[in-house]
């Protein structure tokens, strides 16, 4: 019943399926993979855009103008939630190469590339921001 639906009603589904079930969702047929696949892209550069955006946030404290009980508190909430959105993203940008979503080469190994660096500790996206000089 689900391949018989309009491309329309597909996308407001799509959108609404949660990253952890939004791959299995493109196994009812090709409509619903090209839905899931350009709203996987859509989730993938979203998480860039807001990773970008909460790094800003940090700028103002690069400055040293702070209050040193409070930036232990901004320190761990920040770093906490740079960290989940890095894993959010990734899971999504792997479960796009496992299931042959990702065509193009150099984002193949961008992705390979975040995965190894993720499993191994590091930091895919070379985020490893200091607040200031003394951290």
């Amino acid at each position: 019943m689900l391949d018989r639906l309009p491309v329309e009603i597909v996308e407001r589904i799509v959108t609404k399926i949660p990253d952890t079930d939004l791959i299995a969702a493109s196994k009812v047929d090709r409509v619903w993979w090209q839905e899931v696949r350009r709203e996987a892209y859509k989730r993938w550069k979203n998480y860039a855009t807001t990773i970008g955006h909460v790094q800003a946030l940090g700028k103002p404290f690069e400055k040293g103008n702070i209050d040193w009980i409070s930036f232990e508190d901004v320190n761990d909430f920040y770093k906490r939630w740079i960290d989940r959105l890095t894993e959010d993203q990734l899971y999504i940008m792997e479960k796009m190469l496992r299931n042959g979503m990702v065509v193009d080469p150099q984002e193949r190994e961008t992705i390979e590339h975040a995965l190894s660096e993720h499993r191994w500790g590091g930091d895919p996206w070379r985020l490893d921001w200091k607040w200031n000089d003394w951290t």
